[in-house]
């Protein structure tokens, strides 16, 4: 049995990780979108490291692009295996793969045109015809039961606490020899005592790893101060400067965490009476999912809904589907929240927003999440002073401000204690999903709690257990 590294390999998107078993049988574990302006990985997108036919099943964590991006082309390419997800990954997917084929549709539409290359110019990956298919290969699995997937094979999902639906993955695999094998995914791990969600729970005890190391090298704000820190920016920015308050947001889980903070503090009395918009079409409809799955919700929440049965809306926001009506909020006259995908500012609607609002000293933007260092979010964190957007430079005047404690993957210590436990049964870690250097300082965490061999596999590399 072998594992195949083939995605989020020293990198933080585009997650692959192609398991071998003894008879030949092929279960890959995500298929993401790579998302980023890295030279070494500008072809990745376009082709897999194995045949697309040759792949028995997927299995999915959860259903950011990042992991879910490429199915469709999978799919496309073809694979005919069923794809498992928990329920709310599934519902989930069903909007976002659709906005991800419109967005390659788009994408190609606009560098041919530039280009000037018709018929045989730049094809989209996949396009909405190809969702559909996909859609149907779907296979829905709960959290917490070990369900058979092949003779050999037995997978349970435990509640991951990253977004709706988030699971690790445990595979309890019946080897040539007849001993098992145990194979645990932590697809990305979640958080304790955020809004919304429950917290993460831990995998069953594991004889190897696949573990994501995005924050392995740094510790987020502490939570207690953070609706109070919120509030503080909203007021600096929209009451005293009256300017805008731009929130590039992931469209699932972000915003609508954003969402029910704002709607607590307007329910509470203290949020200024400011107009707050959500500028994405797929935060729209990743809300009503989200009301469609309060199996997922954490008591807090459920607590909360007996007096406000609505937590993702309040008198002064408005949800923004329209292109016009996202076009006008460019001319809007006064201080106001946009909250708009993507949350890395490099496509979407918040791209348009940051161009319109990075230069004027009375705005700010407040950056709630990671960025890949190479888009306009990462070089905003790395300190640039102007960007260049849509073909024209553009100088940096308003404020910007981090915020990581919003952050839906664990820090370094909740990642730690995630994992701990792990440590008498566990042979092999290896970490994916993060860059090198932190995935060093993450590595020498896990061996000082008491982890013997952590590995860092490059792109390509192939590991046998």
């Amino acid at each position: 049995m072998h594992i195949q590294f083939c995605g989020a390999a020293r990198e933080v998107t585009g997650s692959a990780h192609l398991i071998t078993l003894d008879d030949g049988y092929k279960i890959l574990l995500d298929c993401g979108l790579y998302q980023g302006n890295s030279r070494e990985m500008e072809d990745f997108n376009e082709s897999f490291l194995f045949d697309a036919e040759s792949i028995d099943c997927l299995i999915l964590s959860h259903a950011h692009i990042d992991h879910t991006g490429r199915v469709p082309k999978l799919v496309k390419d073809g694979f005919k295996g069923q794809i498992y997800a928990t329920h709310a990954t599934r519902s989930l997917c069903a909007i976002m793969l659709l906005d991800s084929a419109f967005i390659q549709e788009k994408d190609a539409e606009y560098y041919n045109k530039k280009n000037g290359k018709f018929g045989k110019g730049k094809q989209p990956l996949y396009t909405r015809k190809d969702v559909k298919p996909t859609m149907d290969r779907f296979v829905g699995l709960p959290y917490d039961i070990w369900e058979r997937i092949h003779p050999d094979v037995e997978i349970q999902y435990r509640d991951a606490g990253h977004i709706l639906g988030s699971g690790s993955v445990t595979l309890r695999i019946t080897r040539d020899n007849g001993k098992t094998t145990t194979i645990g995914f932590t697809g990305d791990i979640g958080r304790p005592n955020r809004p919304i969600l429950r917290d993460p729970k831990k995998m069953p005890a594991c004889d190897y790893i696949i573990c994501e190391s995005t924050y392995g090298d740094r510790e987020h704000d502490l939570p207690p101060d953070e609706l109070d820190r919120f509030l503080r920016i909203i007021k600096k920015t929209c009451v005293e400067d009256k300017g805008k308050l731009l929130i590039p947001a992931f469209s699932v889980g972000r915003t609508q965490e954003i969402v029910y903070m704002l709607d607590r503090l307007e329910s509470s009395g203290k949020l200024p009476n400011i107009p707050v918009y959500v500028d994405s079409p797929l935060a729209v409809n990743a809300t009503t999912v989200f009301g469609s799955h309060p199996e997922c919700y954490d008591n807090d929440l459920h607590e909360y809904m007996l007096t406000d049965d609505n937590p993702f809306g309040f008198n002064n926001l408005r949800y923004i589907r329209e292109v016009e009506d996202s076009k006008a909020l460019n001319f809007l006259k006064g201080p106001a929240i946009i909250i708009s995908a993507s949350g890395m500012m490099n496509a979407g609607r918040s791209k348009h927003h940051l161009r319109n609002t990075m230069g004027d000293k009375k705005n700010t933007i407040f950056i709630v999440g990671y960025c890949a260092p190479q888009t306009p979010g990462g070089r905003l964190r790395d300190g640039a002073t102007g960007l260049k957007l849509f073909g024209k430079y553009h100088e940096l005047r308003a404020d910007v401000v981090t915020m990581d404690s919003f952050s839906a993957h664990g820090d370094r210590s909740e990642m730690l204690d995630f994992l701990d436990g792990q440590q008498q049964h566990c042979k092999e870690i290896f970490l994916v999903h993060g860059t090198i250097d932190r995935m060093d300082t993450f590595s020498e965490g896990l061996k000082e709690r008491g982890f013997k061999k952590v590995r860092a596999p490059q792109l390509e590399d192939v590991v046998y257990i």
